[in-house]
């Protein structure tokens, strides 16, 4: 049995979402962003339970089909940027297609009905909060981090952050370092 979690976005999430599944003595077998496989099936008190349980950490178990492949896209992404070091070999669209086994131009309808913002938009808006973070760590050059996030150049990524956020990377790092947006709220990623 599968369940589907919305604003689930971060590791620190499924921390959470484990120790919270415990508690309640409920067994799964993996926890990922926005999404928990049960062992087995489980009863309605039980899944009241969970619900209760995630509604006071800030979470929300969704049932509607269409929130749920909202969802799934956005921890794709997010996944994607955040947790993962493998280069995207296809463009988005296949990749989240092959996935998710939809059609994009699907997915992409739903999601903009869903959330108020393209798949494209909300996929860059991360890569630069991404690229926020690793400019605050200091350990990458611009070149490195436009490679590792799979920008065509540093150009185009300095173009996409000046867009985003209006300041230069530089600026940003000179001035602005420490100011950097929750994974949750990025980009029209609020609902």
């Amino acid at each position: 049995m599968k369940l589907y979690i919305k604003n689930m976005a971060t590791l620190r999430c499924i921390i959470v979402v484990k120790d919270a599944l415990e508690k309640l003595g409920i067994q799964y077998s993996e926890v990922n962003l926005g999404e928990v496989s049960l062992k087995e099936n489980i009863s309605d008190t039980q899944l009241n339970q969970i619900k209760s349980t995630l509604l006071s950490l800030d979470l929300e178990l969704l049932e509607d089909k269409k929130t749920i492949l909202a969802q799934q896209i956005k921890a794709l992404i997010i996944n994607l940027i955040y947790h993962t070091d493998e280069p995207l070999v296809k463009n988005l669209s296949v990749y989240l297609s092959n996935q998710l086994h939809y059609d994009y131009t699907y997915m992409s309808n739903l999601f903009s009905n869903q959330l108020g913002i393209t798949i494209e938009k909300f996929y860059i808006c991360h890569k630069i909060e991404r690229v926020k973070e690793l400019l605050i760590y200091k350990e990458l050059s611009l070149t490195d981090i436009a490679f590792k996030l799979h920008f065509s150049s540093v150009a185009h990524l300095s173009a996409q952050f000046k867009k985003i956020t209006g300041l230069s990377p530089t600026h940003f790092k000179q001035n602005n370092g420490n100011k950097r947006d929750l994974v949750e709220k990025v980009c029209g990623n609020q609902k």
